[in-house]
């Protein structure tokens, strides 16, 4: 299992792409898996015959975790044979060399003192479950993200897969729950969500803005490059919003690490971060922008490139949306929504202070924040900012 960035500490296995005595070409994509911060795809680390795999689907494994064997001495297109006495490699991470060991002394003391990884050390904390307590099913009875979610889970009554109770009229009979389970992206997704509504107070401000002088100079780029252009700049007139809090801490940060969601149609969607935002133009968002997002769709981003956001902004109203109340994206204290920019009859004033009525294309600024660690004015003022800048857009 590759490590897939410094604070993950396991990974599931969502697809296999290859079989037992398939050909590999280096690089070629082996096998996808996912944590609670990206899915991605596994290249394999050379050119081979896959001899054998060592984590079935849906298997939840820690970080350094063999995952399969490839025969380096084979060669294409000849038969192979259960055993063969070539050389073999071993697939653990998109760059692992073919001698990486099975387990370190580390690991295995590690195991044996019973660590649990961040990702499960939160969920139990959230749940107030003792993990030194539980019997785990890891390695060396070591605790997982599963074992606690299933106690989460019993303890709540009814877990997902459990009947449903009979009802009057049915005979009796207990009735087994309809639909299929969750992906692991959407129950991951769930999980933040619900996480964030549980830990940040919650408030939502909303400003309309004229995209006037947007529409006059965007040409061919997408309202989103402009309105990230645009709130970097508030970011920079009011820091207080480009922060994180964690616990009883809060940071402010110089650098605007801008978060920008990214819809991956019904398997959910992923939040990949443009490092160093404020040093871009709407251009350069723009070029950035549709960069991370068809490697999100294709699932080529890297681990890094969705860890460390600031500020995240949002954009349903490509898809036509009018208003919403975005969650926030933790440890972050804002979110900007962008929604869809129609044409509406707006009151006017001209330069003389006279008054008319006039077609012009609008949009709502939403805006959820934490209110642990901001007031009502201070976010006003942000999006009041955002607005300006779009509204006197000079290119």
């Amino acid at each position: 299992m590759p490590q897939m960035g410094v604070s993950v500490a396991e990974g599931t296995i969502t697809a296999w792409r290859k079989r037992p005595g398939d050909w590999i070409e280096r690089d070629e994509t082996v096998v996808e898996i996912s944590t609670d911060k990206v899915e991605t795809e596994v290249p394999s680390p050379a050119a081979g015959r896959l001899r054998e795999v060592l984590v079935e689907e849906g298997a939840t494994v820690d970080v350094g975790t063999l995952l399969a064997t490839l025969d380096t001495a084979a060669r294409p297109g000849e038969a192979h044979a259960d055993e063969h006495n070539g050389e073999s490699g071993e697939i653990t991470s998109a760059a692992a060399p073919r001698s990486a060991p099975r387990e370190t002394a580390r690991g295995s003391a590690e195991e044996q003192s019973g660590v649990v990884s961040p990702v499960v050390r939160r969920i139990a904390a959230e749940h107030g479950i003792d993990v030194a307590r539980l019997r785990g099913s890891g390695r060396r009875g070591r605790v997982t993200k599963k074992d606690v979610l299933a106690l989460v889970n019993e303890q709540g009554g009814a877990g997902p897969e459990s009947a449903i109770p009979a009802q009057e009229g049915d005979g009796g009979r207990q009735r087994a729950p309809a639909g299929e389970r969750l992906s692991l992206m959407r129950r991951q997704i769930g999980e933040h969500m619900v996480r964030s509504l549980k830990t940040a107070a919650h408030c939502t401000t909303v400003v309309e803005a004229d995209m006037s002088a947007v529409e006059a100079a965007r040409g061919r780029l997408s309202y989103l490059a402009f309105v990230a252009r645009a709130a970097v700049a508030s970011l920079r007139e009011h820091p207080s919003l480009n922060a994180t809090i964690e616990g009883e801490h809060l940071t402010v940060h110089s650098e605007v690490h801008l978060g920008v969601a990214v819809s991956l149609g019904e398997e959910g969607l992923i939040v990949p971060v443009i490092r160093n935002a404020h040093d871009l133009s709407h251009e350069g968002l723009a070029t950035r922008i549709a960069d991370v997002a068809e490697r999100a769709r294709s699932k080529r981003l890297l681990p890094e490139e969705v860890e460390g956001g600031t500020f995240t902004i949002t954009n349903p109203g490509r898809f036509g949306a009018l208003l919403a109340t975005p969650i926030i994206n933790q440890p972050q204290v804002a979110i900007l929504d962008l929604e869809a920019v129609t044409k509406r009859p707006v009151v006017v004033t001209d330069e003389q202070g006279r008054d008319s009525i006039a077609v012009r294309p609008m949009t709502y600024l939403c805006m959820s924040w934490d209110h642990r660690a901001l007031d009502g004015v201070l976010a006003a003022r942000f999006l009041s900012s955002v607005r300006r800048n779009l509204e006197s857009w000079s290119g």
